[in-house]
């Protein structure tokens, strides 16, 4: 496959979810008004120890790289078995458990009705660990352009890893922060390939 036609394909497929995405029903997720100083003001962050919040601030930033690198890979899981499977692929190309993990996530959030949710796709519902498996279990449909299912679990193990210790409260180091960084620039140089 030539250069250009990678690229059309990455393109096709991107579209093909934002397409399906859009006929689910998705909402505009653009936080780009956001103001900053105002959340903190609401959140009373100069209420709280300063080398806490400056920690966060800075674990922010790790985790809006890895949170665009969890919903990179759910659109292209998404867009790639829409793609080479169609509608269905929900159905046919995840398992079982898999499936009714999400549906239960999902079920659970729509109880609490005064909280936003994640969204109305089940793919929204799934965690790193289960868009590899998804991965794996179609690697027919990823391997033009994965080559390798051992290197992305490599890569999803090791983001898996550094999100958790963001997710509950931790601290990572800069070689940690940088392995990230290498991963995440790694990945997307072979996906969009």
């Amino acid at each position: 496959m030539t250069q250009p036609d990678r690229a059309y394909t990455f393109v096709y497929r991107a579209l093909l979810t934002e397409e399906a995405l859009d006929r689910a029903g998705r909402q505009s997720s653009s936080h780009s008004d956001i103001d900053h100083q105002k959340i903190a003001e609401l959140l009373s962050l100069d209420a709280m120890d300063e080398e806490y919040v400056e920690n966060a601030r800075a674990m922010g930033t790790v985790y809006t790289a890895i949170a665009a690198f969890e919903n990179s890979v759910r659109d292209l899981v998404a867009g790639t078995l829409l793609e080479n499977v169609g509608e269905g692929w929900w159905q046919g190309c995840v398992s079982e458990k898999i499936r009714k993990q999400a549906d239960l996530r999902q079920t659970e959030e729509e109880k609490v009705r005064w909280h936003t949710q994640r969204g109305e796709d089940p793919i929204q519902y799934t965690t790193l660990p289960n868009l590899l498996n998804i991965i794996r279990n179609n690697f027919e449909h990823f391997e033009p352009f994965l080559h390798d299912i051992d290197w992305a679990a490599s890569i999803f193990d090791t983001v898996e890893r550094s999100r958790n210790v963001i997710m509950h409260s931790g601290t990572l180091g800069q070689r940690d922060i940088a392995r990230v960084g290498a991963l995440i620039r790694d990945w997307t140089s072979q996906v969009a390939a």
